[in-house]
């Protein structure tokens, strides 16, 4: 059994903060491609789940806490009847986990309705309060402490409708240049559906193509669950627009691309496409440098699914240790809003994952997983091996340590919560309880993905954050000593 301090459920691990789709598609059932493209990206986020579909004439917004196959049945589906939707599924890093929160958000402008959904997470919140306070009552800002809403997401949508006068496309060419931090848009009015991305290209965003129409998501995934075809990236500092006349695009800051290296070890789905990198082959080819750089002696090679499968397996390919399936996870758990009693809080990880006794008794194992954050859930996943009768257990992870939080959108715990910061990897092995613990190097972390550094966000590996990080929040999170505030 698990003691108190070894609870599983208080280290989550990292989580990412929504997924977005739009679609523009007369003819089709866009509520029910839209409904489908969600479920590809269930994976980002699974607090809530919404989408708003316009006919021409107007917008209709539904949405709800839980999944997407919670949220939505058939009778809703088929009652969103449009040409043209937006969607969402999210998981919140700034704003409370309530249905206020949940997106899109809609607002009335002089161009028409807006509704507008964010991937990502602002890091001048402040800055842009105060500009909208310029033009809106005091009353009418969507301040982080007060209001219907406390994300970012409800800020950016007000300061739209204020600049709406000449249409949403201008409006948005006049707010995204003041936006700073990571953000993925894609909104619409009743005509005409957009995306946008930040400059850095923090996350994925990319742009398909249907025969009767255009589509926009977070991941490739999601275009091909619905037979979409990539075209191709939505570019770092670009505004698309798609209407009856086509496909526009305008530049609304200079492109500096700063990928989210973090997207390649755990956060995309292993069938996305990313940087013209399938994401599998990326996750197999970090496996096989870790074991080059981590080597062990050991009878099995298993992952932590699915996050590790890719990665045992290149790291069995390249070490020529038998791959093996000791762990079975329970794909049906979610994120869950029922409690579990104090009994099955205690049986912590099996909620999740159970051994497999007979294929890891009596072996040394290399367990790999993507990443430790507090360290207790793989402090639980050796203690559950070791019960189950394994010999040795030998944790490798197929990224650096974790040293620095994230502030684009990666819901990583602050600093004093990381386990990485002051301790050496032998005193974290010892605090998990494994017989050794290899990290890949942040080198050959970055060499497996074939993309330059300086094309990357590797923040929470090496503390440099591509986008100004805010006094306030710098303190908030323990980090007065790196910025000097």
């Amino acid at each position: 059994m698990l003691s108190p301090g070894d609870d599983w459920t208080d280290d989550p691990g990292p989580r990412d903060a929504c997924g977005v789709f739009g679609v523009w598609a007369p003819g089709e059932e866009v509520a029910k491609l839209t409904y489908f493209g969600l479920y590809a990206l269930q994976h980002r986020g699974q607090e809530s789940a919404g989408m708003a579909v316009s006919n021409g004439e107007r917008i209709m917004v539904f949405k709800d806490m839980g999944l997407v196959s919670q949220v939505f049945d058939e009778p809703t589906l088929s009652s969103l009847n449009g040409f043209l939707a937006v969607g969402h599924c999210r998981y919140s890093t700034t704003g409370a986990s309530t249905w206020d929160n949940a997106q899109p958000t809609f607002r009335g402008t002089a161009d028409g309705g807006l509704a507008l959904a964010h991937n990502g997470n602002l890091t001048n919140t402040d800055e842009l309060e105060a500009w909208l306070a310029t033009s809106v009552a005091e009353s009418d800002v969507p301040r982080k402490d007060r209001m219907d809403s406390t994300s970012d997401t409800a800020l950016v949508t007000a300061l739209m409708a204020v600049y709406a006068d000449e249409g949403l496309k201008a409006a948005a060419l006049t707010v995204l240049p003041r936006l700073q931090g990571a953000f993925c848009l894609v909104f619409s009015n009743e005509r005409t559906l957009f995306a946008a991305r930040d400059p850095q290209g923090i996350h994925p965003l990319v742009l398909g193509r249907l025969e009767r129409g255009w589509v926009v998501a977070s991941e490739t995934a999601a275009l091909d669950i619905i037979g979409a075809t990539f075209i191709r990236e939505v570019g770092p500092g670009e505004l698309i627009s798609i209407d009856e006349s086509g496909l526009s695009s305008a530049r609304f800051a200079p492109a500096e691309p700063k990928g989210c290296l973090f997207e390649y070890v755990y956060l995309a789905r292993p069938d996305t496409l990313i940087a013209g990198r399938r994401v599998h082959s990326v996750r197999v080819e970090i496996g096989r440098t870790l074991a080059m750089e981590a080597p062990v002696d050991a009878d099995m090679v298993i992952p932590t699914p699915e996050s590790g499968t890719p990665s045992a397996i290149g790291y069995a390919e390249a070490s020529g240790i038998p791959y093996g399936l000791g762990l079975v996870k329970n794909s049906y758990v979610g994120r869950t809003f029922i409690q579990p009693s104090q009994t099955i809080r205690q049986l912590g990880i099996r909620l999740k994952l159970n051994p497999i006794r007979d294929v890891i008794e009596g072996k040394r194992l290399v367990v790999v997983d993507d990443s430790i954050v507090r360290g207790n859930t793989q402090r639980a996943l050796v203690k559950m091996l070791r019960e189950a009768g394994a010999a040795e257990v030998h944790v490798r992870i197929s990224s650096p340590p974790v040293q620095w939080p994230c502030f684009y959108g990666i819901d990583f715990a602050t600093r004093a919560e990381l386990i990485a910061p002051g301790l050496t990897v032998d005193e974290i092995c010892r605090s998990i309880g494994a017989d050794s613990l290899g990290y890949i190097s942040l080198e050959g972390l970055t060499a497996s993905t074939g993309i330059a550094g300086k094309r990357l966000c590797r923040a929470c590996f090496d503390g440099n954050y591509p986008v100004p990080i805010p006094e306030a929040r710098a303190r908030q999170m323990g980090l007065e000593r790196k910025f000097g505030c």
